[in-house]
């Protein structure tokens, strides 16, 4: 069996082709595979560093780095130590095109062109009646994909440019899909978007969402899709490691973290979607390993806090700064479970020009969180 038909096998194994939008599989296996939009050098982790693979010294690597597992992304693109570019994982590329509702004859603006198989699959499904266009901010990645989607004779326009400003002389669109990470929606995606709609983005680093456009224009709001981890837009500040944050001093607060379930925080997705929406601006990394469960949390500014758990003993958090994350993270996390714990699919956001809020359960009864806080970014 090829990888080509392992992958695409794996795929349906785990039931992982949308139901809902049968021609997915077939674009994504036949009309655009993702071998037809694999540079000649991928990058693999060594375990300390990004490496490179060459097709032409080392095919069978390469290949594997293409068609690995369906949750296995390829980097396509490193710059200074860290990734920047890849072909996403094949499940999540799945669940997105199906959170499109992509139809023959729609108007697609993407943003994040990076080596054009994305922007191929959508031309596949909306047909010679549709167009797309794609945008790139980095005119090495908008060339090379100019020559995949020529080559895959996929009729897209490619333009490099900052995708925050979306493509207005190509508007208006029926659909609008990012393939890089947004804090704040940026409004001219709506402003750009017929009413009736539809933008799907990665949200967060974490989750993806699909918003309507209103019928006036004056807003779009939906629901979380799913999760999806993909990387921010170029030109976005990478934020502080916590290591910076936390500095060198000792802990200036050690206290016990009563009824917190550490496991639950490294483990329970919805849980970590539920603490990202409530505080927009707080990073979570946990680790377990050898009955020892360790969360490290900072505000990306000054205030930092380290929860640590081993076996069955009470979690005991140490931090600094002038905010006591532990508090806020363990008031979060119990207004979390006095909701019923809400899964991430009960999580939804409404954008305006104005404002973005994310809500759950009802968007008009339900809880919701200011994300006016967030800002938005140029670049991809």
């Amino acid at each position: 069996m090829s990888r080509h038909t392992r992958l695409a096998t794996a795929m349906t194994d785990a039931d992982l082709w949308p139901a809902d939008s049968p021609w997915v599989r077939p674009a994504m296996v036949d009309a655009a595979p993702r071998h037809l939009f694999a540079p000649d050098r991928l990058w693999t982790w060594d375990g300390h560093a990004y490496v490179p693979v060459d097709r032409a010294a080392a095919p069978d690597p390469w290949t594997e780095l293409v068609y690995g597992g369906p949750y296995d992304s390829t980097v396509t693109q490193v710059t200074d130590g860290l990734p920047t570019s890849s072909l996403s994982c094949e499940a999540v590329v799945a669940d997105m095109l199906d959170s499109a509702m992509l139809e023959p004859g729609h108007a697609v603006l993407e943003l994040g062109a990076a080596t054009g198989r994305n922007a191929a699959l959508m031309a596949a499904r909306t047909g010679p009646g549709g167009r797309v266009v794609t945008v790139e901010v980095d005119p090495q990645l908008a060339d090379g994909a100019r020559q995949n989607l020529a080559a895959a004779h996929a009729d897209v326009v490619v333009v490099t440019g900052d995708g925050a400003r979306g493509a207005e002389s190509y508007a208006p669109f029926d659909r609008v899909m990012a393939t890089y990470a947004v804090d704040l929606i940026p409004w001219n995606w709506v402003q750009q978007t017929r009413p009736g709609g539809r933008i799907v983005t990665p949200w967060g680093r974490l989750g993806h969402v699909a918003l309507t456009v209103a019928a006036d224009g004056r807003s779009a709001r939906g629901w979380v899709q799913g999760l999806a981890t993909f990387m921010p837009a170029k030109g976005t500040v990478a934020g502080r490691l916590w290591e910076d944050v936390r500095g060198a001093g000792e802990p200036e607060e050690e206290t016990v973290m009563e009824r917190t379930d550490l496991l639950r925080l490294h483990k329970d997705a919805n849980l970590l979607f539920a603490l990202r929406a409530v505080l927009p601006e707080v990073q979570i990394r946990t680790e377990a390993a050898e009955g020892r469960i360790v969360a490290w949390v900072h505000d990306d500014r000054d205030s930092w806090t380290t929860l640590v758990a081993n076996d069955d003993c009470p979690t005991l958090a140490y931090q600094g700064g002038p905010r006591r994350l532990a508090a806020e993270l363990q008031a979060a996390w119990q207004d979390w479970e006095r909701s019923d714990a809400p899964s991430i699919y009960d999580f939804g956001m409404t954008r305006t020009a104005d404002h973005q809020v994310v809500w759950s359960g009802d968007p008009n009864t339900g809880r919701r969180w200011s994300q006016t806080s967030v800002h938005e970014v140029s670049g991809a």
